[in-house]
């Protein structure tokens, strides 16, 4: 008789039985209470309106107008209540949530949510077994400028030419925190019995994720920002190949298949090196690195041609 194991990710939910509410808009707020969903919590969303003269039923969140994919992904099993909080109406029915909920999350300014009424003083007095987390764009008292997650990342220093990131790593970056705050708040109010504030700083996740860059490790010189020839980007006969053989045994490996002499890690930083494992991986396919990645226990991953995937 056979028998199957479940992932532990499917079955541990730390935070089953807590109560989340958000009224946090675009993307990092409803990333993080995806991933709260994900452990368990009981997640409720609250957005405004839609725009006036929109259909009945458009979202308030401006995500769920410019991509509505990635509106309806993180907002998978979640219940939304659509209520103008600078309504009476509004305010009541999001206190009566309020009354229910452990943990709030919130992605206003710190001025917007005070003339809602929901300050942290406020708030806790009202409801003193109720976190908060406040999504922000930066800390403290730069939490009123305007940016977003293009902004924190060229300040952070990982906007490095004309070219947009590849993903929104900030607010990404940011979402991860305002989970793990979230955390933080649940394991503090388990211990207090009362609810605790954590302000995530969006520009924070993005000096997070750029530690590495500022280290040197993914500068030019760096091992893996190019210098390291077992670590870059390169052509191959029918499109990319992305080559992570850093470890000795990995480097070693890719050596010997490019029939490079390897007399140590100096190795794989000589210019000579590079060329050399270019000119072998320009002469491949992605077919037979795909085999040759299996056969010699080499990382490394293909990659259709640039062209092919902007479809020009």
């Amino acid at each position: 008789m056979s028998s199957s194991v479940e992932s532990p990710s499917k079955t541990l939910k730390p935070l089953r039985g807590v109560r989340v509410l958000s009224l946090a808009l675009n993307l990092p707020g409803p990333a993080a209470l995806m991933r709260l969903k994900a452990m368990g919590a009981t997640c409720l969303k609250a957005e405004p309106p839609g725009p006036k003269g929109a259909p009945a039923g458009t979202s308030g969140d401006p995500m769920g107008q410019y991509n509505s994919q990635a509106y309806a992904t993180m907002h998978d099993g979640i219940n939304v209540l659509r209520i103008d909080l600078k309504t009476d109406q509004g305010q009541a029915v999001l206190h009566k949530a309020l009354a229910r909920t452990d943990l709030l999350i919130t992605s206003f300014r710190p001025s917007a949510l005070a003339k809602l009424g929901l300050g942290w003083k406020t708030l806790h007095k009202a409801y003193p077994a109720l976190s908060v987390v406040a999504i922000v764009g930066a800390p403290g008292a730069r939490a009123e400028e305007p940016g977003h997650d293009l902004t924190y990342l060229a300040d952070a220093g990982l906007v490095t030419g004309l070219e947009l990131p590849a993903t929104l790593f900030a607010d990404m970056g940011g979402a991860l925190m305002a989970s793990e705050a979230a955390l933080k708040a649940v394991l503090a109010q388990k211990t207090s019995g009362k609810g605790s504030f954590q302000e995530v700083a969006l520009s924070e996740a993005a000096a997070w994720l750029a530690l590495p860059r500022h280290w040197g490790l993914t500068q030019p010189q760096g091992a893996v920002g190019g210098a390291h020839a077992g670590y870059r980007v390169y052509p191959c006969k029918d499109g990319r190949v992305a080559v992570a053989a850093l470890e000795p045994h990995f480097a070693a490996a890719l050596c010997s298949a490019a029939s490079v002499p390897m007399t140590g890690m100096a190795t794989l930083f000589e210019p000579a090196t590079h060329a050399a494992i270019a000119t072998f991986l320009a002469g491949q396919t992605r077919k037979q690195l795909d085999k040759l990645a299996a056969a010699k226990d080499i990382p490394l991953h293909t990659l259709v041609q640039c062209s092919i995937l902007f479809g020009t």
